[in-house]
């Protein structure tokens, strides 16, 4: 039997990019007092993209105008602090070598930034006329809002607790 059968399939596959220098830098340099800034604040949009759906479907049922308005309010904050998630998340991507090496770091912002694209689109929408701009497009457009945020949340959580980037090591 020749030693290259006795080899694992773990043994032959090699990743290309693992040898790049700075792949292994992957702590982050968007902190306060060690806690990462992006991490920090893409809870918000999160949050209030479900509330979003959540006011839209309570509108829907109750027909109450507050929920119209207040997945309005829900809207436009998302996007705004969507929009400040970005930018830490952005420089964490463009100033970090071994985030930017890797690929899933460039889904989850492709991701990321589609969402803010659908975020946008359903604020605007709602704009001038927010309660009729609920039924059926701010609906829709909530729900692919609240698929989309579970897609980002995904895969920045894969970075984080698989890949263990933008945390830091500790001392």
């Amino acid at each position: 039997m020749s030693e290259q059968s006795n080899e694992t399939g773990e043994d032959r596959l090699i990743d290309p990019i693992a040898s790049q220098p700075g792949y292994e830098e992957t702590e982050t340099r968007i902190a306060l007092e060690g806690h990462p800034i992006h991490a920090m604040s893409v809870a918000f949009p999160i949050a209030l993209s479900f509330c979003l759906l959540g006011a839209d479907l309570l509108y829907w049922w109750t027909g109450d105008v507050f929920w119209a308005r207040a997945a309005l309010w829900a809207a436009g904050t998302a996007f705004f602090f969507g929009v400040l998630a970005g930018f830490s998340g952005a420089a964490e991507l463009l100033l970090v070598s071994g985030i930017r090496s890797r690929a899933a770091a460039w889904t989850h912002a492709i991701i990321a930034v589609t969402l803010l694209s659908v975020l946008g689109a359903n604020w605007g929408h709602r704009l001038y006329g927010y309660e009729a701009a609920v039924l059926p497009y701010g609906i829709l457009l909530s729900g692919l809002g609240a698929v989309m945020v579970g897609f980002t949340g995904w895969h920045g959580g894969k970075l984080v607790f698989d890949y263990r980037l933008g945390t830091s090591k500790g001392n």
